[in-house]
């Protein structure tokens, strides 16, 4: 009887210096990694390898740890096992390919998919030479999604017959009664509050142009069965486990939201399990009845919404024709009148941008939109975007360097913008928006809607103190950064453990005791705030309900030509509407 071994890891990324991003805690979980692991424990208890063979699955996430390279080589060479790199990103693929080549050099099975392979196989004609490099080591390359074609792999790499390359990127299959994402409990507390992450679906209706997950998932929703959601929510909670991360792109165009909103409101008010968790959303999803109520009770804590842009210029070119800016107002009210925080995302780099421009839809937000929290990107031409497609097929520069996709790097050239000023202004633009006097403004409204304003307080801190303190984006973040100089980048000088580690020890305290004193300042602003007594009378024109939304008098509205075509568009349509609509019928006394 021997033993089989699946070591599952999760790469991480390179930082510009060279040093691999971990930390003591990271604070977003990798979903891919817990669908792997638990369609290889599930391998694993059906025996699909035979009686007499044990299968044993690790997994192990590099944002929150140094993988155990040498142990796992002395598990799986010559035969004994497969390493899976998972979930591998654009940016994370030099770092999962000078993996693999220390892997490979020991004779270890490497096998290598996610968002980078399926992204160019989905959208390519031709392999591009990245991941022809990696086939020339050796390393055999998943596209497509794992659900129905694990089992076969692992049988595969048993008897020694992998093929090189396996794409089923065209059988998206059905997630109902698949087995459901699920990491063990020691992994999960490496990431922040014990998150953990599933999802309840995948595939997106719209078509960005800068997204991938279109192109690989697909444009139809496929979702799980409550039943499913249930008994994973439960598996969880035995764990102790109880917040998460839904990382459907976009959990409103999941057709079966409602009956998985039921279902985990009904697990919290009969049977009184804890859960909380954030979903992300497009900003439509508003409109249907009842969404944003059950997300609520559900136990939704925090929304992310595809904002983007306000300028509808900028939102036609990434063909984000959903985006409406005569509902953002009172889209965002909705969503703070029902206790949630709200993340939106911030796209820069449009053709039509400038410094300028991103300033002044900057300070435009501020005054109009009650928004909480921005995340900023840089347009980025990921690979399985339209964008790259275009882009690749036109032999237009690209940066070669796929370590830079991060969406905070240039990567590409812009019409007006040097590629100097562009990286200079998306370090800016996060200065723009968190002022002190922004960031009591967003306390102030947040009591005004009944929410504390220690929720802001924490985000200001993860989100803004990423960028500003650590050096990046919140996506990439966590609690307390290590730095081995052991694993550090090819062709970045490796300085010995004498030399790097009291100058990484002085770095830390310089930049933790800085971290700290922003802390300290804005908890001082945050309890003045919440001593106030007036303070639930606060109001602001952000926050003015919305009566007639269309004939506002918004700045938003008189950007430019664009917006005042958009505005002139809703008014039509709402005049139709009314036309349409039976009117309500009076009763006489």
């Amino acid at each position: 009887m021997g033993t089989f071994h699946i070591e599952i890891i999760k790469p991480s990324h390179y930082d510009d210096d060279g040093y691999v991003l971990q930390w003591w805690k990271a604070w977003i979980p990798s979903n891919s990694m817990a669908c792997l692991y638990a369609i290889a424990q599930d391998c694993a208890d059906r025996k699909v390898l035979g009686d007499d063979t044990t299968i044993s699955v690790n997994a192990y996430d590099e944002m929150t740890m140094r993988v155990p390279l040498a142990e796992i080589i002395r598990n799986t060479k010559d035969g004994a096992g497969i390493v899976c790199l998972v979930g591998v990103q654009s940016n994370q693929f030099p770092r999962a390919l000078d993996m693999a080549r220390q892997l490979r050099a020991r004779n270890v099975t490497v096998i290598l998919g996610g968002f980078h392979v399926s992204g160019c196989l989905s959208m390519l004609k031709d392999m591009p030479a990245d991941l022809q490099e990696a086939v020339d080591m050796g390393v055999v390359l998943f596209a497509g999604e794992a659900e129905e074609h694990f089992e076969s792999l692992l049988q595969d790499a048993r008897t020694g017959a992998l093929k090189p390359v396996y794409n089923v990127m065209h059988d998206l299959p059905g997630l109902q009664s698949q087995v459901p994402p699920l990491l063990p409990e020691s992994i999960v507390r490496k990431y922040d509050g014990s998150l953990s992450s599933f999802d309840a679906g995948r595939g997106c209706p719209f078509q960005c142009s800068f997204c991938t997950i279109i192109n690989v998932q697909g444009r139809k929703s496929r979702w799980r069965d409550a039943d499913d959601i249930e008994n994973l929510i439960r598996a969880n909670h035995d764990q102790g486990i109880t917040s998460f991360f839904i990382t459907d792109d976009n959990f409103a165009r999941n057709k079966n939201w409602e009956p998985i909103f039921d279902r985990i409101i009904e697990l919290k008010e009969r049977d009184g399990i804890r859960i909380h968790f954030l979903i992300q959303i497009d900003t439509l999803a508003h409109r249907m009845p009842g969404f944003v109520d059950k997300a609520a009770r559900a136990g939704c804590t925090h929304v992310f919404i595809g904002l983007e842009s306000i300028n509808p210029e900028n939102l036609a070119h990434m063909k984000k024709g959903q985006n409406r800016i005569t509902e953002y107002r009172k889209m965002f009210q909705l969503w703070k009148e029902a206790g949630i925080m709200t993340y939106a995302g911030f796209i820069m780099g449009l053709p039509a941008d400038t410094p300028e421009s991103i300033r002044r839809d900057i300070e435009i937000i501020q005054r109009e939109l009650p928004v909480d929290m921005l995340e900023f990107t840089m347009l980025t031409p990921l690979p399985g975007s339209e964008d790259h497609q275009k882009l690749y097929e036109k032999g237009i520069w690209l940066d070669p360097d796929l370590n830079r996709y991060d969406l905070e790097h240039t990567t590409c050239e812009h019409p007006t913008m040097s590629a100097e000023v562009w990286q200079q202004t998306y370090r800016d633009i996060w200065d723009w928006y968190y002022t002190d006097q922004h960031v009591e403004t967003l306390m102030r409204r947040n009591v005004a809607y009944g929410i504390k304003p220690v929720r802001v307080w924490r985000l200001c801190l993860q989100i803004y103190g990423a960028m500003r303190f650590e050096g990046v984006h919140p996506q990439q973040c966590g609690y307390f950064r290590y730095k081995d100089p052991r694993q550090r980048r090819p062709g970045f000088r490796r300085l010995p453990a004498v030399l790097h580690y009291p100058v990484f020890a002085l770095e830390s305290l310089v930049k933790y005791a800085q971290f700290g004193l922003y802390g300290w300042k804005i908890h001082k602003l945050r309890k003045r705030i919440q001593k106030d007594p007036k303070g639930a009378d606060y109001t602001d024109f952000a926050i003015q309900p919305v009566t007639d939304a269309e004939n506002e008098d918004l700045e938003i509205f008189n950007l430019n030509d664009a917006a005042k075509q958009a505005v002139a568009k809703a008014k039509r349509q709402k005049e139709i509407l009314d036309k349409t609509q039976p009117k309500e019928k009076t009763v006489s006394a």
